[in-house]
């Protein structure tokens, strides 16, 4: 296979800090290639400059043997490279058909949008995928896995050469996983070269042929996926041996903290579990099955239609998110932008939910207390940034789920729920996620952690309960299970 993408000496700074050091790497027609790397390694900054959204400070990159230099996305576009960005840029309010023709000559008729050539012309598209969805819908109605479908459509649409997937199963349950790996494959068996850019490694070695490491701007290692290894991309990522990524789990104790029986509430029906002092319980299940929504209900966020729920032997009712919070129920939400979030500074975020404490007639009464606290969230989170000063949203996704972290747990939870804790997070963080999620079940925090990875269930909880379309299929215990038999549960089945 001849080379389909070069790219020489690719270096680019910001500010004075180098972020790309003479970075080689080439694609191939036909070839999946894992770009893998820490969060900061320069997998964002590179895709940028390959999209026209950054220009390189110096190097080059050809296409089909072509030097190429772009000032723009619309250049990029122009050369055959797409990017389906983990944030996917879908126009809300338009249907499916229209934002596949996005950016080309919409067919007219008479002066008109010809409506049936253009839902004819994206099913055809959606065909070359090898999927049927109906064109004529809003977008906004499409679930996550038929909005990445619809982005792959458009690449294909602008004849795209080159195909960028930029975490393109963050938002993923397994089963939708393999819908987008089938159509990888078909992609590639077209000839389209695909950059393929996971924090996920187990779909690494399902999907991808060859494989580049970033770290620290600079490429540090590169080969044959199936001539390597997990632990060894690991540790080329973090430039150091990394042990297991998920830890040893505690014995848990023997009382209930949480009681749920025959919990109704929108979308969920008939979900009974308890929760042990010590134990963390997975919620499995698809997009859509109820799993989140049982997290809502026990953070106060959405109302009970039936059932009892019981708190540490008491009837537990919260009003809203504040009173489950003064029960020491937290909800660590999965949307940790839009929801975990303000714009502001790192310090800031991790002192917010405890303001009250540190405030008198609505003035801060201490700077150095806050400050303190700041700083002990710091070197605990070990949270990788310039300074507890530094703007938020400037940390890398896994330094932003630090903060998170830090800010809820300083609530001080007996019961903490978290959602998604290691969406978007490289693997190295994820690793220091499991592990403080083992430190507090080990000393006495009941845990909850929904996850559309059944691996990192398994892995992380003491049992597994498994939703299907909002009810419950089955608790699994994680340590005489397997992820066939979880998925299968997934899908309503029992073996």
């Amino acid at each position: 296979m001849s080379d389909l993408l070069e790219i020489k000496s690719l270096t680019k700074s910001f500010g004075g800090t180098v972020v790309l050091n003479n970075v080689d790497l080439t694609v191939k027609s036909g070839e999946v290639r894992a770009l893998l790397g820490e969060n900061g390694a320069g997998k964002s900054t590179l895709i940028k400059i390959l999209a026209g959204i950054h220009h390189e400070d110096s190097g080059t990159f050809a296409i089909d043997g072509v030097d190429q230099t772009f000032r723009n996305p619309h250049d990029a576009a122009l050369a055959g490279i797409a990017t389906v960005h983990q944030e996917l840029m879908i126009s809300p309010g338009l249907s499916v058909a229209e934002n596949v023709l996005l950016g080309t000559k919409m067919p007219t008729h008479l002066g008109k949008i010809a409506w049936g050539e253009l839902n004819r012309t994206a099913e055809r598209w959606f065909a070359e995928l090898g999927q049927s969805i109906d064109v004529r819908r809003p977008v906004d109605e499409l679930s996550a896995v038929e909005m990445t479908m619809t982005a792959i459509a458009r690449a294909l649409c602008l004849d795209a050469k080159v195909l960028i997937l930029d975490e393109p199963t963050a938002a993923l349950t397994d089963a939708e996983v393999h819908l987008l790996f089938a159509t990888v494959k078909r992609l590639r068996e077209r000839g389209m070269g695909i950059i393929y850019v996971s924090h996920r490694l187990e779909e690494v070695f399902v999907i991808a042929d060859k494989y580049t490491v970033l770290r620290n701007g600079s490429k540090v290692s590169e080969g044959t996926v199936a001539e390597t290894s997990i632990p060894q991309i690991i540790n080329s990522m973090a430039g150091r041996e990394v042990s297991s990524i998920f830890p040893d789990r505690s014995i848990p104790g023997s009382d209930d903290i949480l009681s749920v029986r025959d919990l109704a509430a929108k979308k969920i029906k008939g979900v009974t579990f308890t929760v042990k002092a010590g134990e963390t319980l997975g919620i499995g299940g698809l997009a859509g099955s109820g799993r989140s929504e049982i997290l809502r209900v026990l953070a106060g966020a959405q109302r009970r239609t039936a059932g009892t729920i019981e708190l540490q032997g008491h009837a537990y009712q919260p009003k809203g998110i504040g009173g489950a919070q003064s029960q020491h129920v937290v909800l660590v939400p999965q949307e940790r932008r839009r929801d975990g979030l303000i714009p502001g500074s790192i310090l800031s975020n991790i002192v917010i939910t405890t303001l009250s404490k540190l405030t008198r007639f609505g003035f801060v009464s201490s700077a150095g207390k806050e400050r303190k606290m700041g700083q002990s969230a710091w070197e605990k989170f070990d949270i990788r940034g310039k300074s507890l000063s530094q703007e938020i949203f400037t940390l890398s996704g896994g330094n932003q789920q630090k903060v998170v972290l830090a800010k809820f747990l300083a609530l001080t939870p007996s019961l903490l729920l978290i959602d998604e804790p290691t969406k978007g997070v490289d693997v190295t963080t994820r690793s220091e996620i499991y592990r403080l999620l083992a430190e507090l079940a080990a000393n006495g925090m009941s845990i909850i952690v929904v996850s559309s990875e059944l691996t990192e269930l398994l892995a992380i909880s003491h049992r597994v309960l498994i939703m299907h379309e909002g009810r419950q299929v089955s608790i699994l215990e994680s340590s005489t299970t397997n992820e066939a038999k979880a998925l299968l549960a997934c899908y309503g089945r029992t073996a």
